[in-house]
C-alpha cells in the first residue's frame, strides 16, 4: 500500500497564498449583487419549489470554508459561507440577534472565473420573502 502524507505539501501552501490575497467579502458581494439578492428556481429539503427567494439586502456572508478541487481536466477553488441576517429589536435596547439564514457556496475556476452556485436556504426564516411555484 502507498501512503501519501499530504501535510506538508505545496498544495496547501498554494491555497493559503491564494486565500490571503484574495478578497473573499468582495467575491461573495459582487455575487450577491448580481443576483440581485434573489434565488430563482430553489428546491428545499422537502422537494417544495420556489420560484424565487429573496434575501435581505442588510445580508451579511461569513467564509467559513475553502477549499481546492482537482479533476483530470481542470482545477477549481469553492468558497462556502454561511449566509447571516440581523435582526434589531428597536422596542427596548439596541440589541442584535443574528439568525442564519443558510449557506451559499461559490465555485472559481482557475482564473477565477464564476463557475457554479449551490444555495441551502432556511425557508422557514422570516427574513426571506418566498415565492411558491
Amino acid at each position: 500500500m502507498t501512503r501519501l502524507e499530504l501535510k506538508n505539501h505545496q498544495v496547501w501552501q498554494n491555497l493559503t497564498e491564494i486565500l490571503q490575497s484574495l478578497d473573499a467579502n468582495l467575491l461573495v458581494q459582487e455575487h450577491l449583487d448580481q443576483c440581485d439578492y434573489q434565488v430563482c428556481g430553489y428546491w428545499d429539503e422537502q422537494d417544495e419549489y420556489y420560484e424565487k427567494i429573496t434575501l435581505p439586502r442588510t445580508l451579511e456572508a461569513e467564509l467559513v470554508s475553502s477549499s481546492i478541487g482537482v479533476t483530470r481536466k481542470e482545477s477549481f477553488l469553492q468558497l462556502k459561507f454561511l449566509l447571516i441576517a440581523d435582526a434589531v429589536d428597536n422596542t427596548k435596547t439596541a440589541s442584535s440577534n443574528a439568525q442564519k439564514l443558510g449557506e451559499l457556496v461559490l465555485i472559481y475556476n482557475e482564473n477565477l472565473e464564476f463557475i457554479d452556485e449551490n444555495w441551502l436556504l432556511d425557508v422557514n426564516s422570516p427574513f426571506l420573502v418566498k415565492q411558491s411555484g
